[in-house]
């Protein structure tokens, strides 16, 4: 960003900044609590009275500021970090600013969605933008009441202050600055002045979530409010053939008995499509009680019976079919540069390795749920959603509403890791309301979350080298996936550019099993089998790993066509910070590393596992993680965001399995499907490159390279190369482990 940068547009810019990219957001604003000291922290601010400056800033006389935050919160900390951007640019005292969660607005917000990284990326213009257009025309709003030029004028934390050294409020000046036009110009701060943007700022919600105050989906509740809990096909590949209620209807506190299903079929089969829906066509059997136990109670007594509507899946089958694919010939060639079937047939030597992961669920700590009240009226929806926008458009399309009449306000969110992207849930919770015209909240118990979700996909990856004279001449990727033809490679990373011949190639298999984006969509798995592949191509090359990738880096420098994703330099400059940093190559008699470097949502990691064996077991001691995702906007919530991916990535990559026998999960909760545990969790260092460059994504790029870092380090112990996620059940060591 150069120094004292002028942006220009319209009143309808300005009212619209803040809605130029997905993922970005609209700031509404109430801007109390900037200037008057001698207001006490606990006011309720709900309370104050408002001076209307546009359709999305109010001022309090008291000069209090509160910022509407619009893009949902999943603990990716946006509602800490996106008001910080606008607060920044408007100059006020971050100790004095509200945030508040705001409902979906698509006719004055754009982008209020939670996913691949990008909230940041995407709205920092914008909200740089709105808050150095609301303080410019506070300031001219002051200097015509001052009689003076606007130049004259400074603003520090709220406070206007002439060159006579009278000073005015925001609050003070809201009415006029609100009848005024918008400026054609706004000056953004230089990067070497920002007084909050890079300063690490807690959590603004912290003291609610400590103290159990209502903030989740959980917690929503409205008066005379009942509960739904769905029974839902044991097996994909199952819909509902009889049913007997009489028991559950028997039971205190249930209200009644009912299915659902009807139009959610009605939609699909007229030919709608929202990639948001993942849900089956089956009909679904609904206990409506007095309380969630109760509902859980009713529906544990229903008897039912299923009938197959189509294949019952296995994991052996997933497994057989995968292997056919890879190595059949119909795939879709996303990228090819070169002729890699020249060079492989002029190798002296090719290399080949076939990596696997398993399907896995999402497993957020909070479980499936949602609010809906539906009336004649209109349609009321709360919860938990990542997509907000989708869950009110299929919602209006689903009972025949027009879309203006179907309102959501979104809760915290207890996880979501790309479970909460689709809103099956929504629509059961809408569909439950609909039939019974009562509020009601559809909750899912873990073993519902687990069993009847939606999954990341089964991979298999398929790499490929020639070597030529002691080179490395072709590299041939190809993917084998279940369901994964929407979340395929990315054929542009690296190392796109980075090697004459290389090609890229797809093949999907479609199951009924419902899939779809997990945290670090595409690469979560991709980067564990490329990185641990150039670990062995530089040992079989006979090269220093670290160099090996910096010379192919090299490459793509000189490469002017490369047509790439990534920064070699920035790819480069994590590598080198984070070689320094772990002591690579130096470490202790008995800890054995292993390195990884990898580029996705628009971020540059490398990433040091230091590991020991401990009676044959590996024990990841520490990971270094170097990273460059631009300025940082707060590094308190940016560390916890590494340092979540980092642990998550090697939990799963380590621990995780989970499959199918005829149609059925085979873990339902965690007693059998193991997440890393305290004890197992490393230390993790994280270490930032600094610069001035625009803010990129964090709250996934840390967690694909995590998993090659773990595997290149357990090579490096023990001698085997490992393929197969996850890694403890695939070198025979789990009940180790679990025991």
């Amino acid at each position: 960003m150069t120094p004292s940068k002028k942006m220009t547009f319209s009143r309808r810019a300005f009212l619209k900044s803040s809605a130029l990219a997905s993922g970005g957001m609209i700031i509404g604003f109430n801007l109390f609590n900037a200037c008057k000291s001698d207001v006490k922290p606990s006011i309720d601010l709900s309370q104050l009275n408002y001076n209307d400056f546009n359709a999305f800033i109010k001022i309090s006389p008291e000069g209090k500021v509160t910022i509407f935050s619009t893009n949902p919160e999943i603990g990716q900390n946006v509602k800490t970090s996106m008001p910080m951007i606008i607060a920044e640019e408007l100059d006020v005292a971050w100790d004095d600013v509200y945030v508040k969660q705001a409902p979906l607005d698509t006719e004055n917000f754009s982008g209020q969605v939670a996913g691949g990284s990008q909230s940041i990326r995407r709205s920092w213009q914008p909200l740089r933008e709105t808050g150095a257009t609301a303080k410019q025309m506070l300031v001219n709003a002051a200097a015509a009441k001052w009689g003076v030029d606007a130049s004259e004028c400074t603003v520090k934390e709220g406070i206007i202050t002439n060159a006579k050294g009278e000073t005015l409020g925001y609050g003070d000046v809201v009415s006029e600055a609100a009848s005024l036009e918008v400026p054609e110009e706004v000056t953004l701060k230089d990067v070497k002045d920002f007084t909050i943007i890079g300063k690490g700022k807690g959590n603004v919600d912290i003291d609610r979530i400590i103290t159990g105050k209502p903030l989740f989906g959980l917690d929503y509740k409205v008066p005379d409010m009942l509960y739904a809990a769905v029974l839902r096909p044991p097996a994909f590949g199952q819909v509902l053939d009889t049913y007997d209620a009489s028991v559950a209807k028997s039971l205190p506190g249930v209200v009644d008995v009912i299915t659902i299903g009807k139009k959610v079929r009605e939609y699909q089969e007229s030919g709608k499509r929202n990639w948001s829906m993942q849900i089956s066509s089956s009909d679904k059997v609904v206990v409506i009680a007095k309380t969630t136990w109760d509902a859980f109670k009713g529906k544990k007594a229903l008897k039912a019976t299923w009938k197959t509507d189509s294949p019952l899946e296995s994991t052996e089958k997933h497994d057989e079919i995968l292997n056919g694919l890879l190595d059949g010939k119909k795939f879709n060639t996303r990228r090819k540069d070169g002729n890699v079937t020249k060079a492989f047939a002029n190798a002296d030597k090719i290399i080949e390795r076939v990596y696997e992961s398993p399907f896995l669920p999402h497993n957020t700590l909070e479980p499936m749920n949602f609010f809906a009240n539906v009336t004649d009226e209109k349609v009321d929806l709360v919860g938990p959603v990542q997509t907000p926008e989708a869950a009110q458009s299929v919602v209006a399309d689903l009972l025949g509403r027009d879309i203006e009449t179907v309102f959501v306000d979104m809760t915290r969110m207890g996880g979501g890791f790309g479970r909460r992207l689709y809103g099956d849930f929504v629509y059961e919770a809408a569909e439950i309301s609909d039939a019974i015209r009562k509020p009601i909240k559809m909750v899912s118990s873990r073993e519902d979350d687990m069993t009847t979700g939606v999954y990341r996909p089964a991979i298999k990856y398929k790499i490929a080298a020639s070597i030529k004279d002691g080179k490395l001449t072709g590299y041939h990727l190809k993917e084998a996936a279940v369901n994964s033809n929407m979340y395929g490679l990315i054929p542009n990373f690296f190392p796109a550019g980075a090697i004459e011949n290389y090609q890229v190639d797809t093949v999907n298999y479609k199951s009924n099993i419902t899939t779809g984006a997990w945290r670090a969509p595409y690469t979560n798995f991709l980067a564990s089998a490329e990185q641990s592949f150039f670990d062995e191509l530089a040992e079989e090359l006979g090269v220093d790993r670290v160099q090996f990738h910096i010379d192919l880096l090299d490459n793509v420098k000189k490469n002017p066509d490369a047509k790439i994703q990534y920064s070699p330099e920035r790819l480069q400059g994590v590598l080198k910070m984070v070689v320094e940093k772990s002591n690579w190559g130096k470490a202790k008699e008995g800890v054995y590393q292993g390195l990884s470097v990898y580029y996705c949502h628009n971020t540059h990691v490398a990433e040091v596992a230091d590991i020991t064996m401990e009676n044959g077991v590996p024990n990841v001691k520490r990971v270094t993680c170097a990273i460059d995702c631009g300025i940082v906007v707060n590094p308190l919530g940016a560390m916890n965001q590494a340092k979540g991916g980092v642990l998550d990535g090697i939990g799963h990559t380590m621990y995780s399995d989970f499959g199918f026998s005829n149609g059925v999960p085979q873990s339902n909760n965690f007693n059998s499907y193991q997440l890393i545990r305290m004890g197992q969790t490393p230390k993790v260092d994280i270490h930032f490159i600094e610069n001035d460059i625009d803010p990129t994504g964090l709250g996934e790029p840390t967690l694909p390279p995590v998993g090659a870092a773990v595997a290149n380090a357990i090579y490096k112990a023990t001698g085997k190369r490992l393929t197969k996620q996850p890694y403890m059940s695939n070198m025979n060591i789990e009940k180790k482990v679990l025991g």
